[in-house]
């Protein structure tokens, strides 16, 4: 006669079930208070989940997910996610107005740029290829910061404007692994991997507009005094 499992082998701990998913504990705390997992908390405060709910989730057996290329996401389609998402959701922004269409079109080629290396980025199979992907990346947007400040951008709108790429992004990669056919661990992984370059991205932007404001100011200061040296 068979033995029968015992009820404590149907729940496991948070970080067993973050070992069989591959997915961190801050994940699954979030999946658990969407609703997402099967969950419950002892009286010690201890969450459980339910292992059958969780092999459900587990990843395939196939070594390494689906690129994002071979789902047809190219920079060209996130442009065009971009401009609906402007249209759809927002009006322009006043300071994007007041650009000229060559000084649009300097923008529109960073966002390209740095399209093209997150992608290449998320599809790297080597960490050393991705480091590299995200350099090249980094050092685009830290000129489009400091493109943004010669134009006399300040670095809230620099940032503004930096946010608004940021989300039509996101929607087309959770497209992308949805027509891929991604698992969850799989989806998982690529956007906390798309936010951590996003962050460094952002931060390379930051920096890039800081530096050449500062650059600006002491060029003026330098000039002021130079002709006040003359009179």
């Amino acid at each position: 006669m068979s033995r029968s499992k015992s009820p404590e082998q149907d729940w496991v701990g948070l970080s067993e079930a973050s070992g069989l998913l591959g997915v961190s504990p801050a994940t699954l705390r979030r999946w658990s208070d969407a609703g997402r997992l099967k969950v419950f908390t002892t009286p010690g405060g201890h969450r459980r989940f339910s292992r059958a709910a969780l092999q459900r989730l587990m990843p395939s057996d196939r070594p390494r997910r689906p690129s994002l290329g071979a789902a047809e996401l190219t920079p060209v389609r996130i442009a065009l996610s971009y401009r609906r998402a402007r249209r759809g959701t927002s009006p322009e922004l006043p300071w994007v107005l007041a650009l000229t269409d060559e000084q649009r079109a300097l923008f529109r080629e960073r966002g390209h740029t740095l399209a093209a290396e997150l992608l290449h980025y998320l599809d790297a199979s080597q960490p050393g290829s991705a480091a590299q992907h995200l350099k090249e990346a980094a050092v685009s947007a830290a000129d489009h910061g400091r493109t943004a400040a010669d134009l006399g951008l300040s670095l809230s709108q620099t940032v503004e404007g930096f946010l608004r790429f940021r989300a039509p992004f996101y929607h087309e990669l959770i497209v992308a692994a949805r027509r891929r056919g991604f698992d969850t661990g799989e989806t998982t992984e690529l956007m906390e991997l798309a936010e951590l370059g996003m962050d460094d991205l952002l931060l390379a932007t930051m920096s890039g507009h800081s530096a050449h404001s500062v650059k600006r100011r002491v060029s003026r200061a330098t000039t002021k005094q130079l002709e006040g040296a003359k009179r």
